[in-house]
C-alpha cells in the first residue's frame, strides 16, 4: 500500500512538472508569436551604415547568422538563399535577408561585403562591435561558440560553431519559422513562398 502512495505522489509531481513545463512554453510561443523576435541592436552593414532591429519590420525577412571564415556551411546556404530569393521575389520587393556575423572580430564590414556580394546582392551582411554584435546573436537565441582549430594553441586560429538554421520573420519582425541547413529546396521554397503570402 505505501508502495502504492509513492507511486501516486511521484506520477503527481511529474504531472505537475510536465503541466508547469506545458504552460511556460505556451507562453514563451505567444510571446515570440505577438511581440517582434530578438533584441534591440545598434550594428552596422556590410556598408557601414548604422542598422536597428527595425530593419526586419515593414517586410517579410530572412535572417542567416554565420561567419566569413566558414568552411562550408555559410557560403552553401547563402547561396541557396540567393537561389530561393530569385525563385520566390524575383523583383526584389517583397522579402529580404540579412547575413549577421558571429565572428565580428574578424568580420569587418569592408570582409563581410567583399564575401557577400561575391555570393548575392539580395543579401546584406551585418556585423559591428564584438561587444554588441555577440549581444545581439545571443539576445537572437543563437548559439555561437569559437572552437580553436589546434588545441594545443588556444589564441591561434579558430572556427565557429553555430546555429545552421534560417530564421523567418513575418513584415513586423516577429518570428515566423526556420529553414534547415540543406532543407529540401521545394520545402524551403514554399516557406517562403507563404511567408509573402501570408503578408499581403
Amino acid at each position: 500500500m505505501r508502495g502504492v502512495r509513492i507511486f501516486l505522489w511521484a506520477a503527481v509531481v511529474v504531472l505537475a512538472g510536465v503541466t508547469a513545463y506545458l504552460l511556460f512554453n505556451r507562453s514563451l510561443q505567444k510571446e515570440i508569436a505577438e511581440a517582434p523576435f530578438g533584441v534591440p541592436f545598434q550594428l552596422v552593414t556590410q556598408n557601414n551604415e548604422p542598422i536597428t532591429e527595425k530593419a526586419f519590420q515593414g517586410k517579410p525577412t530572412a535572417l542567416f547568422f554565420g561567419f566569413t571564415h566558414c568552411p562550408d556551411v555559410c557560403p552553401t546556404t547563402l547561396f541557396e538563399m540567393d537561389n530561393l530569393l530569385k525563385k520566390v521575389d524575383p523583383d526584389k520587393t517583397k522579402l529580404q535577408a540579412f547575413f549577421i556575423s558571429v565572428d565580428p572580430e574578424r568580420d569587418t564590414p569592408e570582409i563581410m561585403k567583399t564575401y557577400v556580394s561575391n555570393v548575392s546582392d539580395r543579401i546584406t551582411g551585418i556585423s559591428g562591435d564584438p561587444a554588441k554584435v555577440m549581444e545581439m546573436v545571443k539576445g537572437f537565441r543563437v548559439y555561437a561558440k569559437k572552437v580553436p582549430t589546434d588545441e594545443s594553441k588556444p589564441d591561434g586560429d579558430y572556427v565557429m560553431d553555430h546555429t545552421a538554421s534560417v530564421f523567418l520573420l513575418d513584415d513586423k519582425g516577429r518570428f515566423a519559422g526556420t529553414i534547415a541547413y540543406q532543407e529540401d529546396s521545394a520545402v524551403a521554397e514554399k516557406k517562403l513562398e507563404n511567408l509573402i503570402t501570408r503578408n499581403l
